[in-house]
């Protein structure tokens, strides 16, 4: 069977424009274009070069033990101390007094520490930890907001050799619970209460509520955030809980790190299955340092006491981890870390804070450039962003029209945008333009890294053409790989490894193809394709298509049941503050547009006009719903949305859209 006669997915949106690096840029760029040649001739050669950017105690043996797939080894026999590397070794350089975190809070307080302080800190919280008891290889679960010392105890793990499970503050009791139970947990660590659009919520009391009867949790340290802002007494089990000032502030600043095992593991992070429970996924300590450490210096070409960084993640999620904790506090970084929602309190909370403190690389997901699209290119003319030199996306594809916004609102025209794939499960950055290197294209993420190994193949394991799309895969093994799923082997081959089994491929669930200059564009999960008369048809594209219209901050696409042909296309739009409310005329110009810019097969069935789309709380659009929506089925699960109330907004106007 060729790709040609049955194609996994239809390529249907173009994109011809390009924008070269400016030469100043590229004269001083951290990576050049040599070293994807110089990956390619010898790739073992190449990742050892970049592990030598790290500290290790003790030297490895051996690049890569591929022996056991798909069970890695990476530096093999080599010891490190993974906190050491991030905050000591550079105090130890004669940097102490660099700031390390600029921290903004929601209320308006601001922290400033320096690597000198955070060294203390993190120092601290390893002895408190170590007084309760835990010891290397035990699990510490962390729920916490945006607060440093969310940081200093994923960092005094490390320190100690004690794994962290950080949960989304945002999560409910129940889902710590699956979290805390899945991996034994010794000890949480919380706070009192949170900020959420300047008032105080509970935390403590809902952390409470989830480890009733939990049986391997002994200790709950409680960092003292909202105070007396908070309505009511905080919740308190004498001889279980604990103030994590009355813990940490009494211990020495003095705490010597232990050398552990390239593979010692480092953390747990659980992401949603698509059934059942969580993923408890498994990253270890020498290969993930050192690929989270590598793309960040190359990725954001951050050069160290000169840039200040602002990664907009929660440290709920893998970006958080990667490019707010490990790789660029590896890398010296200067970073700002915020606390709170970017309109509170007003919508341009994030510009102001660029302002102050003179950011110049600035790492945001798609659905956030959306929403400041959506609110309008006024707000931001309003401060002075001279500062940004980079813009990076994260977490989806990002629209073609979303990043030309980013690049001349944002950007000031000029300034380089990384468009960069990865996943939970690759622990740090797979696919991205090279900064000062790379032709980049609106949309588009271009090529694996330098060391990286990705092709996009069909049903058949064969790389697909130019032009041809399929499923995205990765053919060698690389650094920071999952080292499995937490207690379920299992689970890890079947999840990640079935598909292409024969082959070795790693298959997560994404779709791509290659455009004609062999460019990769993302397209979505394979799930979310359309089956329209026969052409498989992404998501991705037609949403594309929709925000390039200029009425369109953001879109939503969904496959219906369609009794001609199969699949219909059923689209969710939010209009731009500016537009006006979309009677049929306007509903019949966005159907003709999306036809004029990918082909009369992608005219979606039906457009809904919405105030908002349902997102999870990492700003992930829930198609799922929305299918239950379009084909007039009881709306499922919402707990996992940010706004539980959106689908009901969305149900009531599904009269108002257009068929013909």
């Amino acid at each position: 069977m060729t790709t040609e006669q049955s194609p996994a997915l239809d390529n249907l949106l173009t994109e011809s424009r390009s924008f070269p690096p400016q030469p100043e840029f590229a004269a001083a760029a951290n990576a050049t274009a040599d070293w994807y040649s110089e990956a390619d001739a010898d790739r073992e050669a190449f990742w050892a070069k970049q592990a030598e950017r790290l500290h290790w105690d003790t030297p490895w043996t051996q690049v890569l033990d591929w022996s056991n797939a798909p069970f890695a080894k990476w530096f093999v026999g080599g010891k490190l101390n993974v906190a050491y590397n991030c905050v000591d070794r550079h105090v130890e350089a004669g940097h102490g007094d660099q700031v390390a975190i600029h921290w903004v809070g929601e209320p308006g307080d601001t922290r400033d520490i320096t690597y000198a302080q955070l060294k203390d800190d993190v120092s601290k919280a390893a002895n408190g930890l170590l007084s309760l008891g835990v010891t290397a290889g035990d699990r510490v679960a962390i729920q916490l907001q945006m607060i440093p010392e969310a940081i200093v105890a994923m960092l005094a793990c490390a320190r100690i050799g004690a794994l962290h499970s950080v949960v989304f503050g945002g999560f409910s009791p129940s889902a710590l619970r699956q979290r805390v139970d899945d991996a034994d947990a010794k000890v949480v660590i919380t706070s009192d209460g949170q900020y959420r659009r300047g008032k105080a919520a509970p935390m403590k009391a809902n952390v409470d509520e989830a480890l009733e009867g939990a049986g391997s949790v002994e200790k709950i340290v409680v960092v003292r955030r909202t105070g007396d802002d908070l309505e009511g007494d905080v919740p308190w089990s004498d001889g279980r809980d604990v103030w994590w000032h009355e813990l940490v502030d009494a211990q020495p600043a003095d705490h010597e790190p232990e050398a552990f095992d390239s593979e010692h593991p480092l953390y747990i992070l659980y992401t949603s299955g698509t059934t059942g429970k969580p993923k408890g996924i498994l990253h270890t300590s020498g290969g993930y340092l050192t690929q989270a450490a590598y793309t960040h210096n190359a990725v954001f070409d951050h050069k160290p006491g000169q840039d200040v960084y602002w990664c907009t993640a929660d440290i709920g999620w893998v970006t958080g981890h990667s490019y707010i904790v490990y790789g660029p506090l590896a890398n010296r970084a200067t970073q700002v870390v915020y606390e709170g929602t970017p309109n509170t309190p007003h919508e341009g909370r994030h510009w102001e804070i660029i302002q102050k403190y003179k950011v110049s690389i600035y790492y945001t997901a798609p659905t956030l450039i959306r929403t400041f699209m959506k609110w309008g290119a006024d707000i931001p003319a309003k401060y002075d962003l001279s500062s940004l030199r980079l813009l990076g996306s994260v977490g989806e594809p990002i629209n073609p029209e979303a990043w030309m916004w980013f690049r001349e609102n944002i950007g000031g025209g000029n300034a380089p945008i990384v468009d960069t794939w990865w996943q939970t499960e690759t622990g740090a950055i797979m696919i991205s333009p090279l900064p000062g290197v790379t032709h980049a294209k609106p949309g588009s993420a271009q090529q694996p890294l330098p060391g990286i190994s990705a092709k996009v193949v069909d049903d058949t394991a064969a790389e697909v053409g130019r032009g041809g799309g399929g499923y995205l895969v990765l053919d060698k093994p690389w650094p920071s790989m999952l080292r499995g799923i937490w207690g379920d082997d299992q689970r890890f081959k079947d999840t990640y490894w079935s598909r292409f089994s024969e082959q070795g491929f790693y298959f997560a669930g994404d779709g791509a193809k290659y455009d004609n200059d062999g460019d990769v564009w993302l397209l979505g999960r394979v799930d979310d394709v359309m089956n329209v008369s026969g052409h498989r048809i992404s998501t991705t594209e037609v949403e594309s298509a929709l925000v390039s219209h200029h009425t369109v901050a953001e879109a939503a696409v969904v496959g219906a049941s369609d009794a001609t042909t199969g699949q219909g296309i059923v689209a969710f739009v939010i209009l731009r503050g500016d537009a006006a409310e979309a009677g049929d005329e306007a509903i019949q110009e966005l159907r003709n547009h999306v036809a004029k810019e990918i082909g009369p097969i992608a005219k979606p069935r039906q457009i809904m006009v919405v105030p908002e789309l349902p997102k999870t709380r990492s700003g992930k659009i829930m198609r799922r719903l929305l299918r239950d929506v379009a084909e007039n089925r009881e709306v499922g699960d919402v707990t996992t949305l940010a706004d539980s109330t959106v689908m009901d907004q969305i149900s009531k106007g599904l009269s108002s859209g257009s068929d013909d």
